[in-house]
């Protein structure tokens, strides 16, 4: 079992525009593409979490409240915790979302028991995974690095992570992006407890 942040970034290191949006990753010729393992890693994640700016996008661009099955078709009934402030954000119907405001800490052991033997997915954004890699919370991260530069926007994972906490695990070409696997060592005193 593992906690993994696999997402998709720019050459410079963003993952979303400053207003939020990813249009920039589905503009890329061959993005289909480089999405082509994702069914196999979803196989392995048992439960999800994401922040609310990630989770807005996704049903804003997914239109996910008027086509909830949508979220289906792509997360199965995989629980998914959204971290926000906010009692109003809307939950897609039929899915097992789980609003919460709790420390990492906290939502990491209820995401570890509901993944069981399989992995648990932060999908992001880069803030949220840096509390869990703050945390000691963070075993792998795999970026998947598109060929634009924003120069700007949200930062893939805004925190001083070294090589000494950095192994890359694995470099694979998908089309014009290349897929790099790190595991993810714990900060200096903390240890991840499985």
């Amino acid at each position: 079992m593992a906690t993994i942040y696999n997402t998709a970034t720019t050459l410079d290191g963003y993952l979303a525009t400053p207003d939020n949006s990813l249009q920039w990753l589905f503009d890329v010729p061959g993005s289909d593409e480089a999405e082509s393992g994702i069914d196999d890693f979803l196989a392995g994640i048992g439960a999800m979490a994401m922040g609310s700016t990630t989770y807005e996008w996704v049903v804003r661009h997914e239109s996910l409240l008027e086509r909830p099955d949508t979220w289906t078709a792509w997360y199965g009934d995989r629980p998914t915790w959204v971290f926000t402030r906010r009692s109003d954000l809307p939950v897609v119907r039929g899915a097992d979302i789980r609003l919460t405001h709790d420390p990492v800490e906290q939502v990491h052991a209820e995401l570890v028991a509901a993944a069981g033997d399989r992995d648990v997915w932060i999908m992001g954004g880069g803030d949220l995974v840096g509390q869990f890699a703050d945390a000691g919370l963070l075993d792998r991260i795999t970026a998947t690095i598109a060929p634009v530069t924003l120069g700007q926007g949200a930062p893939l994972l805004p925190r001083d992570i070294r090589s000494d906490r950095l192994t890359l695990t694995s470099v694979t070409q998908r089309g014009q992006f290349a897929e790099l696997t790190y595991d993810v060592g714990s900060p200096s005193g903390l240890r991840h407890v499985d």
